[in-house]
């Protein structure tokens, strides 16, 4: 019997748990780990793979919010920058400082509208020029004044900033500079928090392409999608954390609600050496005409673009229209008036559901990008109560869990154990975070193992420095470079289908590595790697070809 159908069987066993958690995403993923932390019996399950909503289809910045302030969401702002710098420390290995440059067109610009944004008018945002940036920013360090994870923000003139970024707009009159953060492996940290969680908790399981039937004899029933097989659950808590999708959750379980008025953002990944070396290891982030704000910046060797902004009434019919591509692009322009991408230059396009809540604005900039969470107490045929995660963002993550947890502890009536604002996350343990200590850590590795420094540096950026682990076992057949990516060996993908819930190949290439963002799930690539999850994971070549046709639309 595999992992799924021993867990299965266990509930089955023994139905009763004590939080359900609806939706794998970093929502869900961090509530999970902070409730096993405090000993709580939790069963996480998500109708698709985790991860798959909108937390693999973000921007992937980790960021304090600086277009929040007009909205006055002081507070909001204050703790994404205090997240922002735990996750530079907890989780190194994936997250970065983001040196970031605002080109600016005027020295007053957007005053006004600003003002009236910050008194409560319900009016698109205009462009901004130098001075309310300044204050902005001015916040900004403020607020990270006691714990200064990044450098302060300057500003610099036209000249000066025209020679550093070529190919810039003559038309400014300034550029601001600060720094936020990025993230590279957002998937895979979500499935480490998951990881970190069973391994602190082994009454808490996770089991992803689970799906929600109903309310069933006092319970929740559920589908496993791998095999159809129905089963029961008996929680005294149900949290929902499906995003996008909570409103139809909650009338899955029995009852309606309209908590949730999400949008739809979609990003470009381009493969252009201009528009590369232009941004010159930063972000360029800009306001179109329209007022919408827009991020262009490298990520490894590609750039990613974006974003839109779009209301959306079904979150299961969004992807990237052919409009909102043409409109990604002509903003760029606006900015780099001189580099052309051609359609050829784009490698992939992502499009996620943002969870916002329901209001009453059309200004969907105006739409708060904080979080909170609604109970819907038990009913007659829902004997649990309902918490609906609402809101939140990818950088607000763990103290969004924090908060909703304490609620949870309150009415389980268990003590919280310990807190998690130093915790790190998986292969962020004991990260080398200075050159010194990298370069020492690469060395040990490399002798221990055998491998070369280079492999070791690849495998660190990787995963962390759960790399050690792999690479002092990794026998030279584990080592083979697969033919189409050498870049990734026979171990480590056979080590990441077999301990990291994958179900399908689209799991692999989207949600467990960077292979479908990069441009890099060619056909060749994607019938290697089902010939190396295949015997895994039971696939005869019927069904290895029909993974390959799923994951060739990145499902």
């Amino acid at each position: 019997m595999n992992w799924r159908g021993e867990i299965i069987q266990k509930l089955k066993d023994d139905p009763q748990v004590t939080v359900l958690i609806l939706g794998g995403g970093i929502n869900g993923a961090g509530l999970f780990r902070e409730l096993a932390l405090q000993g709580v019996d939790c069963l996480l399950v998500d109708k698709a793979d985790f991860a798959a909503g909108a937390t693999s289809k973000s921007s992937r910045l980790i960021h304090g919010g600086l277009r929040y302030l007009e909205n006055r969401e002081f507070k909001l702002v204050a703790e994404s920058l205090r997240e922002r710098n735990r996750l530079l420390e907890n989780a190194a290995h994936y997250v970065a400082p983001l040196k970031t440059t605002i080109p600016l067109c005027s020295w007053f610009g957007g005053l006004l509208k600003s003002a009236l944004i910050f008194m409560g008018c319900k009016i698109a945002p205009g462009s901004r020029g130098v001075v309310p940036v300044k204050f902005g920013l001015s916040f900004y360090d403020f607020v990270t004044r006691k714990n200064p994870r990044t450098p302060r923000h300057f500003l610099t003139g036209k000249a000066a900033s025209l020679r550093a970024t070529p190919g810039l707009h003559a038309g400014i009159v300034a550029t601001a500079t600060y720094w936020d953060a990025w993230i590279t492996q957002a998937e895979r940290l979500c499935v480490e928090l998951i990881q970190d969680a069973t391994r602190a908790n082994p009454r808490c399981q996770a089991i992803n392409y689970v799906h929600l039937e109903r309310c069933q004899d006092r319970g929740v029933r559920l589908r496993d999608e791998a095999t159809g097989e129905d089963f029961v659950v008996c929680p005294r808590v149900v949290v929902n954390a499906t995003g996008g999708w909570v409103d139809k959750t909650n009338a899955a379980l029995g009852f309606q609600t309209r908590y949730m008025g999400p949008t739809k953002g979609s990003h470009l990944v381009v493969d252009n050496p201009e528009l590369h070396r232009a941004l010159d290891g930063r972000m360029v982030y800009y306001q179109y005409d329209d007022g919408r704000v827009c991020i262009a910046f490298p990520f490894l060797d590609k750039v990613i673009m974006g974003s839109t902004d779009i209301r959306v009434d079904d979150p299961d019919t969004a992807h990237c229209e052919e409009s909102e591509i043409e409109y990604m692009l002509t903003t760029l322009r606006s900015v780099f008036p001189g580099i052309k991408i051609p359609r050829e230059n784009i490698v992939f396009t992502f499009c996620g559901v943002r969870p916002l809540p329901r209001t009453g604005t059309d200004v969907t900039a105006m739409v708060s990008r904080g979080h909170g969470v609604r109970v819907d107490e038990p009913a007659e045929l829902r004997p649990f109560p309902v918490y609906s995660l609402i809101g939140g963002k990818w950088t607000t993550f763990r103290a969004f869990a924090e908060q909703v947890a304490d609620r949870i502890l309150s009415r389980v009536e268990v003590e919280r154990k310990c807190g998690t604002e130093q915790l790190a996350i998986g292969g962020g343990k004991d990260f080398p975070t200075n050159p010194a200590r990298r370069s020492e850590w690469i060395q040990r590795v490399a002798r221990k193992s055998g491998l070369q420094e280079s492999r070791v540096t690849d495998l660190l950026e990787r995963y962390g420095t759960a790399a050690e682990t792999y690479a002092v076992k990794a026998t030279a057949e584990q080592e083979r470079p697969l033919k189409s990516l050498p870049g990734y060996t026979l171990g480590e993908i056979e080590g990441i289908v077999a301990n990291e819930y994958v179900l399908h190949l689209s799991d692999l290439v989207c949600r467990r590595t960077l292979i479908a963002l990069l441009g890099d799930a060619r056909e060749d690539a994607l019938r290697e790697l089902a010939s190396i999850a295949g015997p895994l994971l039971h696939w005869d070549n019927a069904r290895q070809e029909q993974e390959v046709k799923r994951a060739s639309r990145f499902e």
